[in-house]
């Protein structure tokens, strides 16, 4: 069984997700739904984003590094040169497979990915260094969409997204 590829981020309007290898915004509440969407799954993520964990890898899930570096490696974590080598290695008996970050892994992932989970943060952000890849609107539907909230520690508005890709992606790993 090949795992489904869900796309998890938190965009503004403008599609920002980060700046100086650190998120934009640290919403509690998206904080709280990362975990719950992704606890008990692997999620795959480039070597930048892991290294910007301040504890190492994530408990409860199987931590996927992407890295080109065959040298790379870390306590804790499984590691793959590109998404489609990391599907087939470690997406095996997996349902679902989460996409954490960044946005060059994003861009890889995206092609291939079924589902996106996103945090729209009602805000722009021309500072930031790192976007999230354009979703054509042909492609995707969106299949629930919360009511908006607003943050109490940042004051930004946001609002949960999931969409389903219309035409299902063909997941072909790399041997």
């Amino acid at each position: 069984m090949t795992p489904r590829l869900t796309v998890i981020a938190a965009v503004t309007r403008d599609g920002a997700i980060g700046k100086d290898n650190d998120l934009l915004y640290h919403i509690s509440a998206d904080l709280k739904r990362f975990k719950s969407l992704t606890m008990g799954h692997p999620i795959l993520m480039g070597r930048k984003t892991f290294l910007s964990f301040p504890n190492g890898p994530l408990p409860g899930r199987l931590n996927i590094v992407l890295s080109r570096d065959p040298g790379f490696s870390h306590p804790g974590i499984a590691t793959a040169p590109s998404v489609g080598e990391a599907v087939s290695r470690y997406g095996r008996g997996h349902d679902v497979l989460y996409v954490i970050g960044g946005g060059q892994v994003y861009a890889e992932a995206m092609p291939l990915a079924s589902r996106l989970e996103l945090t729209v943060i009602d805000t722009e952000r021309p500072d930031a260094d790192t976007f999230f890849p354009e979703a054509d609107p042909r492609e995707w539907q969106t299949v629930e969409e919360s009511e908006t909230f607003t943050d109490p520690r940042s004051g930004v508005s946001y609002r949960f997204v999931s969409l389903s890709r219309v035409t299902l992606p063909d997941i072909v790993a790399e041997p």
